[in-house]
């Protein structure tokens, strides 16, 4: 099993830039492709990003697309999104997953491994 703990959550004007990680302990996430997840009050939670396990290959959500870059440092366990140009609709509790399945998916059920979450304010 995998335990996966996101920070870097807060809250920014429209226009500003935060940055999350996901650190991973008790598996190495060199073996699962990631991804980040959001979910808004009264939403259902939606796929971001994703990337594949070498973190070549890489997966944005079109209404990401430009705007958010996911990467990974495997060597410290750990994965990354960097969210720029953020806008009040980005308001939402954020989440990283890990998934041993192949080939990288957007579907959350291919994701087994969930941290607790970080929350994101974007003000207008």
């Amino acid at each position: 099993q995998v335990q996966l703990v996101e920070s870097g959550g807060g809250l920014v004007q429209a226009g500003g830039s935060l940055r999350l990680s996901c650190a991973a302990s008790g598996r190495m996430l060199s073996n699962s492709n990631m991804g980040w997840f959001r979910q808004a009050p009264g939403k259902e939670r939606e796929f971001v990003a994703a990337i594949s396990r070498s973190g070549t290959n890489t997966d944005y959500a079109d209404f990401v697309k430009g705007r958010f870059t996911i990467s990974r440092d495997n060597a410290k366990n750990m994965a990354f999104l960097q969210m720029d140009s953020l806008k009040p609709e980005d308001t939402a509790l954020y989440y990283c997953a890990a998934s041993i399945l192949a080939p990288m998916l957007r579907g959350s059920g291919n994701y087994q491994n969930w941290g607790q979450g970080t929350q994101v304010t974007v003000s207008s």
